[in-house]
């Protein structure tokens, strides 16, 4: 995930919103769309978040449209590959990407109309048994006497796992090693196999190998406890205080998209989040379900973006620009 600058995610999404609001045939096309198929690009591989969620979204919005709702995996580069794909798209709501913040650059943000904020959720933090740890304050003990014998896999340099990770060295003051990956998938493979000790995984990723007892949760990453892992302490109650962070999965559609379209495709999505069957399937795959408008999930985006901005280049400087 690289991270604008507050200059460059304010004039991105400024873009954003004003090519969105382009086309004077806009509302006439967003009363009647969809006619056909629509396709929903996930940047990743099969299995992560992304993934999940998109296909969860896709079987309620193709009962509500009444059209076939395809997800289309793409990944590669960080995810760069699939954005790319559908920054490219025509602005006409038939092909959209459901992302995280890791497919979003300074290159291609002003690409995007951000249309709904699907989920934003806490992280799990699990570990192989080998690890012999059971919660947070075992870990941090054995990664204070270990420094950098401890590994932690990702979905990518600059991702949301790899950057909530290197927050919890720089809270924790211990020395977890980065294994990059490129998918989610991947990593949590890898983590079942035990040639990486540890991850702070999307929950929905690693919930059943957790209840399989392939894996142990440490403890969950937001501010509070999760209503999908409510059993799960949050990292600041489990001994590190001051700590908290969040995993985003949102849907956008090309920058060239009429408003009303957006407007349309967001109040969709919002119907489709707060359906009681959509809930207990997110729920169930470790996932909060999300509400709010276009303009609110842009707000997050630019948010969150200024976030993370400090902590990614102190990581590149820190590593030698290396993760």
């Amino acid at each position: 995930m690289r991270i604008l600058t507050k200059a460059a995610a304010l004039h991105a999404l400024g873009l954003a919103v004003a090519l969105a609001t382009g086309g004077a045939a806009g509302p006439s096309f967003a009363q009647t769309y969809p006619t056909k198929p629509v396709t929903i690009i996930v940047p990743f591989p099969p299995a992560g978040g992304a993934d999940t969620l998109a296909r969860i979204l896709a079987v309620q919005l193709g009962k509500a449209w009444k059209q076939s709702v395809l997800v289309d995996n793409r990944p590669g580069a960080s995810g760069h590959i699939g954005a790319n794909y559908v920054a490219r798209a025509p602005g006409d709501g038939y092909t959209l990407i459901m992302s995280s913040t890791a497919a979003l650059t300074k290159e291609n943000a002003d690409k995007f109309a951000p249309v709904a904020l699907v989920s934003a959720s806490p992280y799990v933090v699990a570990a192989n048994p080998k690890l012999g740890v059971k919660n947070i304050r075992e870990l941090v003990a054995k990664a204070k006497a270990e420094p950098n014998k401890i590994t932690f896999g990702s979905s990518g340099d600059g991702s949301g796992s790899h950057l909530t990770a290197e927050l919890f060295n720089q809270v924790a003051g211990v020395e977890l090693t980065h294994v990059p990956y490129k998918g989610t998938g991947q990593a949590v493979n890898d983590l079942l196999a035990g040639t990486i000790d540890l991850m702070f995984a999307p929950s929905q990723t690693v919930s059943p190998h957790v209840k399989s007892g392939k894996l142990v949760a440490l403890a969950a990453t937001g501010e509070k406890r999760s209503k999908a892992t409510p059993e799960l302490p949050t990292i600041a109650e489990a001994g590190v205080p001051n700590y908290a962070a969040v995993g985003w999965f949102g849907l956008l559609a090309p920058a060239s998209t009429p408003k009303a379209l957006v407007e349309k495709l967001g109040a969709d999505v919002n119907r489709a989040l707060s359906d009681p069957a959509v809930e207990k399937s997110m729920l169930e795959a470790g996932a909060e379900p999300a509400h709010g408008t276009p303009a609110s999930f842009g707000k997050f985006i630019h948010d969150e973006l200024n976030k993370w901005e400090s902590l990614e280049a102190r990581t590149a400087k820190n590593k030698g620009g290396k993760s």
